[in-house]
C-alpha cells in the first residue's frame, strides 16, 4: 500500500516556474515507478511524466518536454515535478501516482488527492 500527498501548487504567471512535491509512504515506494498526471476542467486526466524506480529513466508527454523535469529521492520517499516556462494551458489539477512494484511504469495503482496549478496569461 502506498499513500501519496501532493503539495506545491498555486497561481503563477505565464513564463514562471513551480515545483510540485509528492510525499509517499509505504514499504514499496522505492520499488515502484512513479508518475505525474494532470486534469484540466472539462478534460480527461492525461499523462505528464514518469520516472523509473531508481530514477534512471524518465519519459514525458510531448506537451511538456523541455519544460518539465521529474525526479525522485527514494531515501526521503519524495517525487518532484519541476515546471518551467509555464503556459496557461498547463492549468490543471496535478496528481502524483504510483505503479505497483516494478522497474518501469505500468499503470496507476495509487493516486494522491491532487494539487491545483493555475497559470495566468
Amino acid at each position: 500500500q502506498v499513500q501519496l500527498v501532493e503539495s506545491g501548487g498555486g497561481l503563477v504567471q505565464a513564463g514562471g516556474s513551480l515545483r510540485l512535491s509528492c510525499a509517499a509512504s509505504g514499504r514499496t515506494f522505492g520499488m515502484s515507478a512513479m508518475a505525474w498526471f494532470r486534469q484540466a476542467p472539462g478534460k480527461e486526466r492525461e499523462f505528464v511524466a514518469t520516472i523509473t524506480w531508481n530514477g534512471g529513466g524518465t519519459d514525458y508527454a510531448d506537451s511538456v518536454k523541455g519544460r518539465f523535469t521529474i525526479s525522485r529521492n527514494n531515501a526521503n520517499k519524495m517525487v518532484y515535478l519541476q515546471m518551467n516556462s509555464l503556459k496557461p494551458e498547463d492549468t490543471a489539477v496535478y496528481y502524483c501516482a504510483a505503479s505497483s512494484p516494478g522497474p518501469v511504469w505500468r499503470s496507476a495503482d495509487y493516486w494522491g488527492q491532487g494539487t491545483q496549478v493555475t497559470v495566468s496569461s
